[in-house]
């Protein structure tokens, strides 16, 4: 059995260091005699005692560390106090990702995550190896299923992968610094609000006032001057968060490849933390076609690629981008060399459906202006009356969601489109569909109308993300339902036939020996 690189001591010793000596240094603080605070000698003591328990702690965990790649399985062995032995088989492997945070990529080292079937988190970290080691392992483990079908043969299975790794590696997609800087700028990641809003604290010195001009509010009444404060903070918390989203988006996605590997793709990100993983073809789920305003205007669109239960690189809680941003064309390319959909011809929900959208904004406006006309009850602002202003966009807001949904059967594929903002195009095969739902709100059975909805595997129908039709209407909606299942039914006998053929010929051809010269 194979054990983890010695510097991963180092790498691992130091992050542990860190937090185990602040723990130790708070214990000193608290601990010290005299009950004034510790002294200098006393809390460094803790301090250092608290770093030599991690460094003793990490050698001991590199020491009884082992794992081996079998045929069928890969085998770890693990922990310090309490042994583990665990035995992953090869098959039941979903993912395996490689991680590259600052400091282990100093050393040349990296960490293996392998996720594993009907699992959400991590069964098995390997941290760290090698960068070599790593490709190797991420290669011959999501290869190793294939190859553990023949006959349990070690030797076959180790020739199997070895061809593996000289498959050609073919790019697919590599992010340019246009791209970059269109998708940094224009991108609201949403962690920057809270780390936005710190950065503000720091800035002020914790007193939010100092951030306000003089000259923004000399003159103003308190109550208007107030508002008018409020309006300034709120601008600079959104430049800040802007500012934090676009460097967190760079981070993650700077250096973007996408390359394919037989039947995988493969891809790696990351300035600060190079990041890597796999996405496997056969468990594709859903494609999901992105258009979101304002790279729409400028024809640019994202791809992303669920696969069964768990989302590459998200850890299991969304979904994994096979392009960040291009070119809508080569967004539609890469996705129909994938799944051949073929050519997107939706056909819109019913017109009135759009009337349905009208009353829903409409309601929304009269709920603002409700709300102005509390809020000058209470304040010496007067225009309660300004939001209704909002009326004239309702019918272009209507018009808008309703030109920006559809759906399409195709004879392989069921397509669905929504939302304006954020476009999502999804294309679903039929033989990955789960279940079909056919749904109606109360203010649906009002005009006819029902939603149409291809459940999957996928983490995205979990969290409500799954291709659906919206607003269709009612009885083409149950037809609709009938038609996925009976393409579902179909593509499944048909996806059979091609796996009984495949199998009877590749019996036909080991049992096929060539004749030999046995005439004179």
């Amino acid at each position: 059995m194979k054990k983890l690189h010695p510097l991963s001591i180092a790498v691992r010793s130091i992050s542990r260091s860190v937090n185990v000596g602040l723990l130790f240094f708070i214990a000193g603080v608290f601990a010290s005699p005299g009950g004034a605070g510790g002294t200098l000698v006393s809390v460094g003591g803790m301090v250092l005692l608290g770093i030599v328990v991690a460094v003793v702690y990490e050698v001991a965990y590199y020491e009884r560390f082992r794992y081996e790649l079998t045929a069928d399985t890969f085998d770890v062995a693990s922990g310090v106090l309490a042994r583990r032995d665990r035995e992953v088989p090869l098959r039941r492997i979903q993912n395996v990702d490689v991680r590259q945070p600052v400091l282990s990529r100093l050393f040349g080292l990296a960490a293996v995550h392998i996720e594993t079937a009907g699992g959400g988190q991590t069964e098995v970290s390997l941290q760290y190896v090698e960068e070599e080691e790593a490709r190797r392992l991420r290669r011959q483990l999501r290869r190793g299923a294939q190859a553990e079908g023949d006959e349990d043969d070690e030797s076959v299975a180790s020739e199997a992968r070895d061809a593996d790794d000289e498959d050609e590696e073919e790019l697919l997609f590599e992010i340019q610094p246009r791209e970059l800087a269109i998708l940094s700028v224009f991108t609201i990641d949403p962690g920057a609000s809270l780390l936005g809003g710190i950065a503000l604290s720091f800035l002020s010195g914790f007193d939010p006032t100092t951030l306000i001009p003089a000259d923004l509010v000399d003159g103003l009444p308190g109550a208007e001057g107030g508002l008018v404060a409020l309006a300034w903070l709120v601008v600079l918390f959104l430049l800040a968060a802007w500012a934090v989203s676009a460097v967190l988006t760079f981070n993650r996605y700077y250096g973007f490849r996408l390359t394919r590997v037989g039947d995988e793709l493969y891809y790696e990100r990351g300035l600060v933390q190079r990041y890597s993983g796999t996405i496997p073809l056969e468990k594709v789920q859903t494609l999901t076609i992105t258009e979101r305003v304002p790279f729409r205007w400028f024809g640019y669109g994202a791809l992303a690629v669920e696969t069964a239960g768990y989302a590459p690189g998200q850890g299991s809680r969304g979904t994994e981008s096979a392009i960040p941003l291009a070119g809508y064309d080569r967004v539609v390319g890469l996705a129909r060399s994938i799944e051949p959909f073929g050519e997107v011809d939706l056909e819109e929900p019913p017109k009135r459906s759009r009337e349905r959208y009208g009353v829903r904004y409409l309601l929304v406006v009269g709920a603002l202006v409700a709300g102005a006309y509390l809020v000058t009850t209470v304040t010496v602002l007067e225009r309660w009356y300004l939001p209704a202003v909002l009326l004239v966009l309702v019918p272009v807001a209507a018009h808008l969601k309703w030109r920006n949904r559809g759906h399409q059967l195709g004879d392989r594929y069921f397509l669905a489109r929504t939302g304006f903002w954020r476009r999502t195009t999804k294309v679903v095969p039929y033989y990955r569909v789960q279940a079909v739902v056919h749904t109606q709100s109360i203010f649906q059975r009002r005009r006819r109308l029902a939603s149409v909805t291809a459940d999957t595997a996928s983490s995205a129908s979990l969290l409500g993300r799954a291709a659906t039709a919206y607003d269709v209407d009612a009885d083409s909606g149950l037809e609709m339902q009938l038609e996925i299942e009976e393409r579902l039914q179909e593509r499944l006998r048909a996806r059979k036939r091609e796996r009984t053929v495949g199998e009877w010929f590749q019996h036909d051809l080991s049992n096929d020996e060539p004749a030999g010269d046995d005439s004179v």
